[in-house]
């Protein structure tokens, strides 16, 4: 993309290198839940969205993807624990490779954020805890979650493991584990949640003792520079905070140094619904306890990631709502053009075109 080889003094334009991967740009496709697959299966659309949103040597991370078949917290999600939905994912793959560039699968379970409707025979989900959240909250009635035994955690952990494994053998590039937002991991770190009394609940180094079990288990499976994982301290999304997000961060980012994994995603929750708040860069602690690469999200623009990355408070920057909207990103970035509004209303539609791979480009007119 010729605007992007002439905007390399564009701090969110430079390259970087990244592990084994040389990035041409820090604009990161987040990890966005479209609700577009059918029965656990992404779909051929997919093909088009993720293309569309490829540059040479950009990358991207997938829509959360089940690791087993009650990972699942709402319809259309896809997963990748069964070879189906590992050969569904193939040609999906290829064609961000086909178009220089990488793409790293973000594996998931919801925990209590699951209907019984998305479990299976209506079963309750499981969690850290068998307190529910409260009814109402996001318009649903929200079932009473199955606290997990000590006994049944490994074999959770092992999930994670194996859809590492299948998502390897689909293509990607690697995996990032899901650890934030208010999802299963997220409830066994946070205090706000986590009840138990038992080696995985307390204080903060039992939170987050199911998390750093399950980096060591796709770590040992698929090799440590072909992981990364998300985390968002300071959120409360479904009712999942924490008294001390601070501590919380830096105890899990100090940790994983122990791991080399190949990046830490953090969510610092600037932009919200429009609704705008200075730039706390709170997640800095955890950005100068880090080895590797570090990734920072949570509603930039392009001021906001410019400043990040020149002041070296993170490397790369992720954009979600930005990136849905703007497929081409990066160049309008490069070239300093308008961007096209999102449209929310079409965020969770099963329409595999109406809000997901109509978003013009800047060679379309509007």
């Amino acid at each position: 993309m010729s605007a992007l080889m002439e905007s390399k003094k564009i701090p969110l334009l430079k390259p970087y290198k990244m592990g084994n991967f040389e990035i041409n740009h820090r604009v990161v496709l987040a990890p966005l839940t479209r609700c577009r697959s059918f029965a656990s299966l992404p779909q051929p659309h997919a093909i088009l969205y993720y293309s569309q949103r490829t540059t040479n040597g950009g990358l991207l991370i997938s829509e959360s993807t089940g690791i087993s078949e009650t990972a699942h917290g709402m319809p259309g999600t896809p997963g990748i624990w069964k070879k189906e939905q590992v050969e569904a994912w193939k040609p999906i793959v290829q064609a961000v490779h086909e178009k220089g560039g990488f793409f790293f699968c973000q594996i998931w379970h919801t925990g209590r954020a699951a209907t019984h409707e998305s479990q299976p025979n209506g079963m309750a989900p499981i969690s850290s805890t068998d307190k529910g959240c409260t009814p109402g909250l996001q318009g649903k009635e929200w079932p009473v979650p199955r606290r997990l035994s000590v006994d049944e955690i490994p074999q959770v952990v092992d999930d994670y493991r194996i859809a590492a494994r299948n998502a390897i053998e689909a293509g990607f590039d690697g995996v990032e584990i899901h650890a934030g937002n208010g999802c299963l991991i997220d409830q066994f770190m946070k205090d706000q949640v986590n009840d138990r009394t038992d080696e995985y609940g307390g204080t903060i180094e039992k939170r987050c003792r199911f998390a750093l079990e399950v980096v060591k288990a796709v770590v040992d499976e698929i090799g440590a520079k072909k992981v990364g994982i998300q985390i968002s301290p300071f959120a409360d999304f479904m009712e999942s905070g924490d008294s001390n997000p601070e501590a919380l961060g830096l105890f899990v980012a100090e940790s994983l140094t122990n791991y080399e994994i190949l990046y830490l995603h953090v969510i610092e929750m600037m932009k919200v619904d429009e609704h705008i708040h200075e730039t706390p860069y709170r997640s800095l602690p955890m950005r100068r306890a880090f080895n590797g690469t570090f990734i920072s999200g949570g509603g930039y623009d392009k001021d906001d990631g410019n400043k990040m990355i020149d002041n070296n408070h993170a490397d790369l920057i992720s954009y979600g709502r930005l990136f849905l909207a703007n497929p081409d990103l990066p160049k309008r970035f490069a070239v300093d053009a308008p961007l096209n509004k999102c449209n929310s209303d079409t965020f969770c539609i099963p329409d595999p075109v109406v809000g997901y791979t109509d978003y013009s480009f800047l060679d379309q007119s509007n």
